[in-house]
């Protein structure tokens, strides 16, 4: 009898623990089911808009999770911190002086559990400056009258007359250790050379990995005579514009051919301009060149006229009608020390870099830039 009792009790037993063992799996079963909590993450405000100085600016964070941070433009925005955990945060953006014209854009984005939520940032250009008014009407010099000109009265967007002018064409490097590239005008639609609002525009800017500038010379050349250029210079280390004469001789080759640089200016001395003669006796690789350097007050925010007055008797250069240097014919019927006496052609051009422009290195963040020329004007004696 006991053991009947028992193996019933036993058997009682079983489906005890067999049910609490099911009320157990079940239960379990159920939490498993429920899903897991979802991480949130909100920020505010959702965008940033932002002036052209350097500044900083907070984004408010508000998290039940783990998160992270960063800008994708790291070269000018950056974020502090690069992450945070659950509850209310700040995050700083940071941002330098944009120095270029153009706004800019980047994305602050902030990662949790897989997700991600984007801060729009925008940073605007420096304001452009006003341009100034090139000098209007043409005022001919005593004893001279107009012998040739170009206003550069032509249509918005129009190449520079092709009957007064022609472009060099040469790769970086063809002469003074320069970086640009010399094209007709432009390439692949980014233009070198071109008229806007009745002035000339001649602008390096970088194109694929090449930087591409223009020079242009005049079709016509003259033997003495007064000739004068209204000009707005470029800024920005590496800049090197020159407005200047060639001979269409050069049977002699350089310097012995002889050079007139009416105006040269470099980038990294900003408003000092300077006029110099090359021959065969006074040039820079010897150091006996003949130039004076000057000085000119908003060269590079405004037009000034650059002229030479060209006689047998000396070259005489002059900015703003003020004379500033003479180079005197020594009369000795030397070509080494006057080979000026042969028909010279005019050259606008705006290198980047080289033996000179580049002497103090350059700065890309200056391109593009621009050598706007209101008019050129040559005038012969009576």
């Amino acid at each position: 009898m006991v053991n009947y009792k028992l193996v019933k009790r036993k058997g009682l037993l079983l489906p005890l623990v067999a049910a609490t063992l099911f009320i157990t799996a079940c239960a379990c079963g159920n939490k498993a089911d429920e899903p897991a909590p979802v991480g949130t993450l909100s920020v505010n405000p959702a965008s940033l808009s932002l002036t052209d100085a350097a500044a900083t600016a907070t984004v408010t964070v508000n998290a039940n999770c783990d998160w992270g941070v960063s800008a994708a433009d790291k070269d000018w925005c950056t974020v502090t911190p690069s992450g945070g955990v659950s509850g209310s945060s700040t995050v700083t953006v940071k941002v330098l002086e944009n120095s270029t014209y153009d706004t800019r854009s980047t994305t602050v984005t902030f990662r949790y559990g897989g997700k991600s939520v984007d801060v729009a940032v925008s940073q605007a250009g420096k304001p452009e400056p006003e341009k100034p008014t090139p000098p209007e009407g043409i005022v001919i010099p005593d004893g001279y009258e107009l012998d040739w000109n170009d206003e550069f009265d032509l249509e918005d967007g129009s190449m520079p007359d092709a009957d007064k002018w022609r472009f060099e064409s040469k790769p970086a490097g063809w002469v003074n250790h320069e970086l640009q590239t010399y094209v007709p005008g432009g390439r692949n639609g980014v233009r070198t050379a071109f008229i806007e609002d009745g002035v000339l525009n001649i602008r390096a800017i970088k194109e694929g990995k090449d930087i591409i500038s223009a020079r242009m010379y005049s079709k016509k050349s003259w033997t003495y005579g007064y000739m004068e250029a209204a000009i707005w210079l470029p800024k920005g280390k590496g800049t090197w514009p020159a407005y200047w004469m060639m001979p269409d001789d050069f049977s002699r080759g350089w310097p012995g051919c002889g050079e007139i640089d009416i105006m040269e200016e470099v980038g990294y001395h900003p408003n000092y301009t300077s006029s110099s003669i090359h021959c065969m006796k006074y040039y820079h690789s010897i150091g006996t060149q003949k130039t004076h350097e000057q000085y000119t007050a908003g060269a590079e925010d405004g037009y000034h006229v650059y002229a030479v007055e060209w006689t047998p008797d000396a070259l005489k250069f002059f900015v703003d009608g003020k004379l500033h240097f003479t180079f005197n014919n020594d009369k000795k019927n030397d070509d080494d020390t006057w080979p000026f006496n042969k028909n010279f052609y005019l050259i606008l051009n705006l290198a980047w870099g080289g033996d000179w422009g580049g002497s103090q290195g350059v700065d890309e963040s200056a391109l593009p830039c621009t050598m706007r020329v209101a008019y050129v004007r040559v005038f012969k004696k009576k």
